[in-house]
């Protein structure tokens, strides 16, 4: 087994080959030595990239090194509730063979089975930084012990506001433990983030962008606005499609184009900031099982879906941050599979998808559907992110406040701060030494 080369202990390379892993991918490669060796690590990685499985062995391994407490050892951040629920699940599968114990922890949902279940004793905590939070505030939650940090996706950390909170948890850490912390960008903000945190970091740069979306077949297909759900149910429809991802930029659109495809006969069921985490995973459990085709999805709500094999995602409204156009077709062809998305374009989202082009060096083809032709005397209009419209003279790039919105932990009233004079806490360093 491949995976022997990395010294794994027996009982990790039992869940490997359970988990039907054959080979590491590439960001596998680079850090699980590193992590195994006690380094911090500061990697930048797509989604779909199985950076999870990477942390994770290597985060086990180390752990039954060390002494077993009442304590939580190892603990992962992630922005979303979602993304801690398959964190924890990755956890949980490949240590089965050991004797360690693992729970997520995150908003949206009573407090009462996650408190019976720290109660039993905790090896590894996955959180979102609130309800973490909320739990530490009541003494439930003691991470005075913790010997292994992860931050996963860090970059949608910053992004929805969470720095507060991270700069509060990281007060209330042990200074001697190994930091890993894991981005899609090396923005300046991460960079600064960095600096503060990792000691003396070793640094990986896993497969760029065009790498990443090399598998995926991707296509644009201009239409009018007011067209693109029949435009949508028409490709569905015709191509006899069964799992469909689509993204939308609103809760609201999300409901009424669920709506509007369960009225043209297609099973549909949609995921948002405003749906309880026990209908968000319902709906996802049917998506998964082909209970239903289409699951709608807005960016925040889908950040962390892990759907093996998944055929086909479709942009129906384009996002306005590039690099959101690769996370939303990461997710399609994954683990060596084939993939396409394709992206419905109106007049009102030109400019979004030249950053797009922009960011992946290359044009999409466009290719126009027979009596999809768009009216070309129609003029862009500002699109609207709810309250707020954003027309063209908005720089793509650019994230409308309402999206940090959507999953901020339920009841919590932590003010939405700015990072950008955020210097770190933790242990010290000199400084960033990676590229960006």
């Amino acid at each position: 087994m491949a995976f022997k080369k990395f010294g794994l202990i027996p009982e990790l390379l039992n869940a490997v080959e359970k988990k039907g892993y054959s080979s590491p991918t590439t960001i596998q490669e680079q850090v699980i030595p590193l992590i195994l060796e006690g380094s911090d690590l500061l990697a930048r990685s797509q989604t779909g990239t199985g950076k999870t499985a990477g942390f994770t062995l290597p985060m086990l391994q180390n752990l039954m090194k060390g002494t077993r407490s009442n304590k939580a050892r190892a603990l992962i951040l992630t922005p979303t509730r979602e993304l801690a629920v398959q964190v924890e699940e990755s956890v949980a599968e490949l240590g089965k063979y050991l004797p360690l114990k693992s729970t997520a922890i995150f908003g949206g949902v009573t407090f009462k089975s996650q408190i019976r279940a720290l109660s039993k004793g905790i090896d590894i905590i996955v959180a979102t930084p609130g309800r973490l939070l909320d739990l530490v505030d009541q003494k439930i939650v003691n991470v005075s012990n913790i010997e292994i940090l992860v931050l996963d996706e860090a970059d949608r950390m910053l992004d929805m506001g969470f720095i507060q909170d991270i700069r509060r948890l990281l007060k209330l850490l042990p200074p001697a433990r190994q930091n890993l912390l894991f981005s899609a960008t090396f923005s300046e903000e991460i960079k600064r983030l960095a600096s503060g945190l990792l000691n003396s970091p070793k640094v990986v740069e896993a497969a760029g962008v065009n790498v990443a979306v090399d598998a995926i077949a991707q296509v644009v297909h201009p239409v009018d606005s007011n067209r693109k759900t029949e435009l949508l149910s028409t490709i569905i429809q015709t191509n006899n499609w069964q799992q469909v991802l689509v993204f939308v930029r609103t809760k609201h659109s999300a409901n009424r184009l669920t709506s509007k495809l369960e009225g043209d006969g297609i099973s549909a069921v949609s995921i948002h900031g405003n749906k309880s985490q026990a209908a968000r995973a319902k709906a996802l459990k049917e998506f998964k099982k082909g209970t239903v085709r289409i699951l709608v999805a807005t960016d925040i709500a889908a950040r962390g879906l892990d759907i093996d094999q998944l055929p086909h995602v479709v942009n129906f409204d384009l996002p306005n941050v590039p690099e959101d156009y690769v996370h939303r077709i990461g997710r399609t062809g994954r683990a060596g599979n084939t993939g396409e998305a394709i992206s419905l374009v109106c007049v009102d989202e030109h400019q979004y998808l030249k950053g797009i082009e922009r960011l992946l060096k290359r044009e999409i083809p466009k290719v126009v559907i027979p009596n999809f032709q768009p009216d070309a005397s129609i003029k862009a209009q500002p699109i609207s992110y709810g309250r707020q419209s954003y027309g063209r003279q908005r720089a793509p790039g650019n994230r409308p406040k309402t999206a940090a919105n959507e999953t901020h932990s339920k009841g919590s009233n932590r003010p939405r701060n700015s990072f950008r004079n955020f210097s770190g806490t933790g242990r010290g360093s000199k400084g960033f030494k990676g590229k960006s």
